[in-house]
């Protein structure tokens, strides 16, 4: 029987604080590449690999995703933006339910056309709240979903939403800006959202330096994702900083 993951992310938050994600995005770079950009990912602290996009523009997910669970040592967990982003070589899947949106087919769609797969492949799926937080920029999940993200100003509608994910039966929620997002998840916007649910808190996009990760860790996210950082500047230091940030 293989290792509950779920159980994994709830041991890193008791013995590390707060958890730090790397998010690859296999679109843009060769599997090879990601490969590096993940092990270095590793090397320098993070605790799972994320891997995934909005889109699907090159044919490299499986083969990445294949290549991380052969040379990795942590989890490799699908973040989907569409529903074949399922792989068998993947640990897991963040089940997205995006409830930031009222399209059907992000609510409850794409997870049907995604379930037979997750069941075929054995993956364990990790039922998420997903809601899309304005950036002020348009992003490519605002513009792949159709949807309008939750005013930043609005944190009541944010925390509304997350206790209906935790009411629905979700095991995480996700405050995202999306990828390439101007601004990042507002800190009293997390505070808030912390100080009502009970289940973790994954907070990703726009988040660009250790200081403003540990931002977000002192605001109660339990998660940390960070993408986009690590395509402009991959060093090794870098990365190494801002596990420290989350996890210290």
């Amino acid at each position: 029987m293989k290792e509950n993951k779920y159980q994994y992310l709830l041991e890193v938050i008791s013995q590390k604080g707060a958890g730090f994600l790397c998010l690859i995005d296999p679109d843009n770079q060769a599997p090879r590449k990601s490969l590096i950009l993940a092990e270095k990912c590793v090397e320098s602290g993070s605790d799972v690999v994320l891997v995934g996009g909005s889109m699907m523009l090159e044919d490299n997910f499986n083969e990445t995703v294949r290549l991380f669970k052969e040379e990795l040592e942590i989890p490799i967990i699908v973040f989907p933006g569409i529903f074949n982003f399922v792989s068998p070589y993947a640990d897991a899947i963040l089940l997205l339910s995006m409830m930031s949106s009222r399209n059907s087919q992000l609510l409850i769609g794409e997870q049907v056309r995604a379930a037979p797969l997750i069941k075929k492949y054995g993956i364990e799926s990790i039922p998420t709240g997903y809601l899309l937080i304005q950036s002020d920029s348009y992003t490519s999940v605002q513009f792949m979903s159709q949807s309008n993200p939750i005013p930043r100003k609005k944190a009541d509608i944010a925390v509304s939403h997350a206790l209906a994910a935790q009411y629905l039966g979700m095991k995480l929620v996700f405050f995202d800006g999306g990828s390439g997002a101007k601004l990042s998840v507002p800190t009293h916007m997390i505070k808030k959202a912390s100080e009502t649910i009970e289940i973790p808190l994954v907070v990703g996009g726009g988040i660009k330096t250790p200081a403003e990760a540990k931002e977000k860790v002192k605001a109660g996210a339990n998660f940390v994702v960070i993408g986009n950082a690590f395509e402009k500047d991959n060093s090794s230091n870098l990365m190494a900083e801002f596990a420290d940030a989350i996890h210290g």
